[in-house]
């Protein structure tokens, strides 16, 4: 009986075997066809040389049979820009056609597609186009890809401290006074540095794109000069410019104005998704920064970080970063006249107020006071999700002058007591401004805001961020922010 049992058992086990090893039949049927996820694959804006990032696409086999897929091989063949991977095999000039890639039935395979364009001496974008042909039981399909190209002028380190400092090039020559070009984009990596004595100027329409923890900076003694105009404004971002990083912070480390910098001047410029946006460091006697009709937002860490700056600024945004709309630290003198200085940050949980005034720095065991002479908001909205976005950080030891700052006419969150008129003069306070859509950075008034009407008159400034006049032409008064309110 035992002896019975064990050979039907091994009967059986054989059984199993045979049908388990046993490979179903490849469809050879020429109408079946193969399906994909996408009929095109975009990328955006590719730089000469640099390459872009890896798109992806998947085959589906949608029969309950494996289909073998004969070819698989670029329209362009050895010319093609573009290069695929199909299920770990790649095409190259020497293997420009992948070939016999089974796919079994009801499953998938991904293909990822890379390009580079080349350079073409050609300052305005170009299309760059190929396909991807599959070959299945002479069945021709293909899926397309398409790209834009950009020359660029490319800024890359040429000196490599040893220590202290990060690999860096000159793009402004100590006593040279420096114009760059804007008929092509510039596409840095490293520190770009404007040397001493150096004054260097960035005309309207300029696109500047910064690699990962690259930066712009104004060494002791240099001068910027951003010379924007509405709607030609030059933009300051990271160099990543699929959809999926438009808004996206800490890209680059920004644009550093050091130590001893002086005269600096950015008027209608965009400066986005980097770690710090502006920072501004201590002036000797120079003003530092005149700051005017600028966009600065999508910060990992601040918009705008001062230490013991001379900044005044007017009809400018600072919004959506990780910590600090403003933080103006170690002292300074400060001027914003219709500000708007708004933080919903939503990447994480945002911890710090949105705008801090700072006057001492401590170094080891040793405290030290440096004055904020004086720190005027005048006509601005300082507005986030938090319940109290006003930070003002004075040590004890600061004597009287040492702490000067005042609000005027302006729209506030928070929990302080406002009632000091020397300090708060017109207040509006934790009234929502209603913006149009902060959750698009879209940062204008809506016909219900508080802040309409509500500015400081007579009007000093005369048009807004948009370029439109203030006051508008249905009333004499001027709004709160940067915006004023048209319908």
């Amino acid at each position: 009986m035992n002896f019975f049992k064990t050979s039907i058992f091994l009967f059986l086990t054989s059984c199993l075997l045979f049908t388990s090893c046993k490979k179903d039949e490849l469809l050879t049927d020429p109408s079946a066809k193969l399906n994909f996820s996408a009929d095109t694959v975009f990328f955006d804006t590719v730089f000469t040389q640099i390459g872009s990032t890896t798109r992806l696409f998947k085959i589906y086999n949608t029969h309950s049979q494996p289909l073998n897929i004969s070819r698989i091989f670029l329209g362009g063949g050895n010319y093609s820009q573009f290069r695929i991977n199909v299920d770990g095999n790649a095409t190259s000039v020497n293997n420009p056609i992948i070939r016999d890639v089974e796919i079994l039935g009801g499953d998938s395979l991904f293909v990822f597609v890379q390009v580079t364009v080349n350079p073409t001496g050609v300052n305005s974008p170009l299309l760059v186009k190929d396909s991807v042909i599959f070959e299945t039981n002479g069945n021709i399909q293909n899926v397309k890809l398409t790209a834009i190209g950009q020359d660029v002028y490319l800024i890359k380190p040429t000196i490599f401290p040893t220590s202290g400092f990060p690999p860096y090039s000159i793009i402004g020559r100590e006593h040279f006074d420096t114009i760059l070009p804007n008929d092509k984009p510039y596409l840095v990596f490293g520190y770009a540095v404007v040397d001493s004595d150096c004054k260097l100027t960035v005309q309207a329409n300029t696109k500047m794109y910064f690699y990962n923890n690259a930066c712009l900076y104004v060494y002791d003694d240099g001068t910027l000069i951003v010379n924007g105009s509405h709607n030609n404004e030059p933009v300051f971002q990271g160099s990543r410019l699929e959809a999926e990083y438009k808004d996206a912070p800490g890209q680059w480390r920004g644009i550093w104005l050091s130590y001893k910098s002086k005269n600096n001047v950015i008027d209608w410029a965009i400066i986005k998704n980097a770690n710090i946006g502006l920072q501004v460091d201590t002036t000797v006697s120079a003003p530092t920064l005149k700051l005017s009709n600028t966009i600065i937002k999508n910060m990992k860490i601040a918009a705008l970080y001062a230490q013991g700056a001379h900044i005044w600024s007017n009809n400018c945004l600072f919004a959506n970063c990780g910590q600090y709309a403003a933080a103006l630290a170690i002292g300074g003198k400060y001027k914003f006249e219709h500000c708007t200085f708004a933080n919903f940050w939503n990447e994480d949980n945002r911890q710090t107020s949105l705008l801090a005034l700072n006057n001492y720095y401590v170094s080891g065991s040793n405290l030290f006071v440096r004055p904020i002479d004086s720190c005027l908001f005048k006509s601005c909205i300082i507005y986030g999700s938090l319940a109290e976005e006003i930070v003002l950080d004075s040590t004890d030891l600061a004597g009287p002058g040492y702490f000067n700052y005042k609000f005027e006419n302006c729209l506030l969150k928070t929990a302080r007591n406002t009632t000091n008129t020397n300090i708060y003069s017109n207040i509006i306070k934790n009234v929502n401004p209603q913006f149009k859509d902060f959750t698009a950075n879209d940062y204008r008034l809506n016909s219900n805001s508080p802040a309409i009407d509500q500015a400081f008159n007579p009007v000093t400034i005369f048009t807004d961020l948009k370029n439109q006049s203030r006051p508008n032409s249905t009333t004499s008064l001027p709004d709160i922010g940067a915006y004023e309110y048209y319908q």
